[in-house]
C-alpha cells in the first residue's frame, strides 16, 4: 500500500492562526507536533517513507521539506495552482500507476485526527484487501454519533461478499451536508455515515473510472510529459493545470461512479475543521474552558484561548473562542466557528493581503 497525503489548503476556518502560506496542516493545533506530522506518524506503520506521497501547494512546500526531511524529493507533488481533490488524486494516481502498476493507494487528508490508531490501521488494511480484489473505489464512513450539518454522508447499501473478516458495504448514495432535521431524521434511520474523504483503491481503478466519468481530466492528466524529472515537467502540468476544472474527488468521481464501495470507520475520527472542533478535541479545566496562554477567567465556562503572547482576561463570559497571533484578534461564539471563513473572504475583498 501508498499513502497519498493531501497537504494542500489553506485552512480559512482557523484564522488568525492559519494563513496562506502557514495553513492548518502545518500547525500543531492539536497536541506539539503539526498536524501533518502527525498524520505521517499515523501511516508509517503500514507506509514506510518510500511508499508515502504529499500533495501541497507551492507556497507551503519549503515548509514541508523541512517538516519532513525523510520524504524522498521526488514523493513531495507539487501542484502550481490549488484545484481542489480531483486534479490533486489523479496527479498522483498517474505517477503511482507509472511506478507501480499494481499499487494501492491511500488517500488521506493531512488534518485529520484519530484518536485509536490500531483501530485505524485495521480499517485501512481491510480497505487495502478490498481494493486489490477489484476495480473498486473504496471509501471510508464514520460512525456518527450525533446528527452533524457540517458533514457530508455516505449512505449504506448491502453488504458485499469480499475476501477478508471486516464487512464491506455497497454505497448506495452520498448526500449534501444536511440541515439539522435532516441530520437527525439520518441518524435515527440507521445506515447512514460520515464522509471522511478517505479513499481506497488501485491507482490503475481511479484511472479508469476518471476516464470514463470525467475525461477532460483525465486527458489532461495523461497528457503530462514522463514523470517529476523531466525537464517539460513544470510549464506542462501549469498549463494542465490552467485547464482543468477546479473539483472534488466527490463530485467529480464518487457520486457517478456504481463501484463504490463503504468499510465503517469508528476509531476517534476528527476532521478539526473548525476551532470548536479543537475546543473538543483538547483538554480543559474545571470550567470548562481550554486556555492556552497567559489567561484570568474569571466566571467563565466553556471558552477557549490561544493567546501565547499577551494576558487574555475573560470576565462573566461563556463558549468563546479568542485566538490571538502578533497581527490579528479572533473573537467569536464557539457554536459560530465554522464561519469563521467567512472573516478571510472579507479580507481577500478589501486587499488585506498580510492578513490572509
Amino acid at each position: 500500500m501508498y499513502a497519498v497525503i493531501m497537504a494542500g489548503g489553506r485552512g480559512t476556518r482557523f484564522w488568525p492562526r492559519s494563513r496562506k502560506k502557514h495553513p492548518k496542516q502545518l500547525l500543531n493545533i492539536i497536541g506539539e507536533k503539526t498536524i501533518l506530522e502527525q498524520t505521517v506518524d499515523r501511516i508509517r506503520p503500514l507506509c514506510p517513507w518510500e511508499r508515502i506521497y504529499v500533495v501541497t501547494e507551492k507556497d507551503q512546500a519549503p515548509q514541508i521539506r523541512d517538516l519532513l526531511p525523510d520524504l524522498p524529493e521526488d514523493q513531495l507533488l507539487i501542484e502550481p495552482l490549488g484545484k481542489n481533490t480531483a486534479p490533486c488524486i489523479g496527479l498522483a494516481a498517474r505517477l503511482l500507476a507509472e511506478r507501480d502498476p499494481e499499487a494501492v493507494m491511500a488517500v488521506l487528508p493531512a488534518d485529520h485526527y484519530i484518536a485509536r490508531e490500531p483501530d485505524f490501521h485495521r480499517v485501512l488494511t481491510a480497505a487495502g484487501e478490498a481494493a486489490r480484489s477489484g476495480d473498486y473505489l473504496i471509501t471510508i464512513g464514520i460512525t456518527p454519533t450525533f446528527p452533524e450539518t457540517g458533514y457530508g454522508y455516505i449512505e449504506k447499501g448491502p453488504n458485499q461478499a469480499l475476501p477478508g473478516s471486516y464487512p464491506v458495504w455497497a454505497v448506495r448514495a452520498f448526500h449534501e451536508k444536511p440541515d439539522r432535521a435532516r441530520a437527525e431524521t439520518m441518524l435515527a434511520a440507521g445506515g447512514f455515515f460520515w464522509n471522511s474523504g478517505m479513499f481506497i483503491w488501485t491507482a490503475a481503478a481511479i484511472l479508469k473510472k476518471m476516464a470514463h466519468v470525467t475525461p477532460d481530466l483525465f486527458r489532461e492528466i495523461q497528457g503530462l510529459p514522463g514523470t517529476l524529472r523531466h525537464p517539460e515537467w513544470g510549464p506542462a502540468l501549469l498549463k494542465a493545470y490552467e485547464r482543468m476544472e477546479d473539483i472534488s474527488i466527490d463530485y467529480a468521481v464518487m457520486e457517478k461512479a456504481d463501484n463504490v464501495l463503504m468499510l465503517e470507520g469508528d476509531f476517534g475520527w476528527n476532521d478539526v475543521g473548525s476551532w470548536e472542533a479543537v475546543y473538543q478535541l483538547a483538554p480543559k479545566d474545571a470550567q470548562g474552558n481550554c486556555l492556552q496562554g497567559p489567561t484570568v477567567a474569571l466566571d467563565s465556562t466553556g471558552c477557549l484561548v490561544f493567546s501565547p503572547r499577551k494576558t487574555v482576561a475573560l470576565l462573566g463570559v461563556q463558549d468563546l473562542v479568542v485566538v490571538e497571533t502578533p497581527d490579528a484578534l479572533l473573537i467569536c461564539p464557539r457554536e459560530r466557528s465554522q464561519e469563521v471563513k467567512k472573516i478571510v473572504e472579507v479580507l481577500e475583498k478589501k486587499g488585506e493581503i498580510s492578513l490572509l
